[in-house]
């Protein structure tokens, strides 16, 4: 099986079998709009089908799978946003791993970044537990909410410019409904840090006329109407950069404690 049938039964899947596919980026970009409330948008973002190499690679990892998981169903779907539906802070990532977000069907769930990741919001109060393992764990995200910029795992971890363009609509109204309660957006990366900047326009915010340099712990004032938010850089917690010390456990710490901070006074 190439992936998880939607309504089949699947934790916390948003989709039903009914629930509109989108075939190519013009119908992306319908469904996004025309999509009312998280529900809905994630049920939609979850079934995509609008990137041919994407859809390919999924399915073939998630019929391949790793030796560590060849006795586990793979999700091998888009990976849609998850969280609280009014959150004051929201996390970005590039895209789903080959063998965590599209193995469980839930961003950053059952890799090494999220075992890093989870830990932080841990202690600094975003999340009720200390990891994420798979959908259905009792994972559960206080005032946050995390989505990527492109939604399926891509090829060596590097989607295209034109898939990243096609899952822009997905990204921008995901931002959309969520902005009035949000008041900080994480971006994990440069490439997070680049694709939120366009869709935090398109959704509304209020941005400075040019987007400064990505880096650790940059914040750049932004607004939604004439509510204050923030744009908060932190690297990501990659293998790579956790092994090399580039990315430690209490700066990643010191990123979510800002930005409780700065969401809630």
């Amino acid at each position: 099986m190439s992936s998880v049938p939607p309504g089949s039964g699947w934790p916390d899947d948003p989709a039903r079998p009914d629930t509109p596919v989108a075939q190519d980026a013009v119908e992306v970009a319908k469904l996004a709009a025309d999509s009312r409330t998280p529900e809905e948008l994630t049920a939609r973002q979850s079934v995509c089908r609008a990137c041919p190499r994407l859809v390919e690679w999924r399915e073939t990892v998630a019929d391949v799978k790793r030796r560590a998981f060849a006795g586990e169903t793979y999700w091998g779907r888009p990976v849609a946003g998850w969280g609280d539906d009014n959150p004051h802070t929201l996390i970005v990532g590039l895209a789903p791993a080959a063998h965590g977000g599209n193995r469980t069907g839930r961003i950053f769930t059952g890799d090494r970044s999220g075992d890093w990741l989870f830990a932080s919001l841990y202690r600094t109060g975003l999340a009720v537990q200390e990891t994420s393992t798979h959908a259905g764990d009792g994972q559960r995200l206080l005032g946050a909410r995390m989505m990527a910029a492109v939604r399926c795992a891509p090829p060596a971890n590097k989607p295209t410019p034109e898939e990243r363009d096609a899952c822009f609509p997905w990204l921008s109204r995901e931002l959309a409904l969520a902005a009035p309660s949000t008041r900080v957006i994480v971006a994990l990366g440069g490439f997070a840090w680049q694709a939120v900047w366009p869709a935090l326009r398109d959704a509304g915010f209020s941005l400075p006329p040019r987007r400064p340099p990505f880096g650790h712990g940059v914040e750049v004032p932004i607004s939604y109407g004439s509510a204050p938010a923030t744009l908060l850089g932190c690297y990501h917690p990659s293998q790579q950069n956790t092994f090399t010390g580039r990315v430690t456990a209490a700066m990643l710490d010191a990123i979510f404690a800002r930005a409780v901070v700065l969401a809630t006074t």
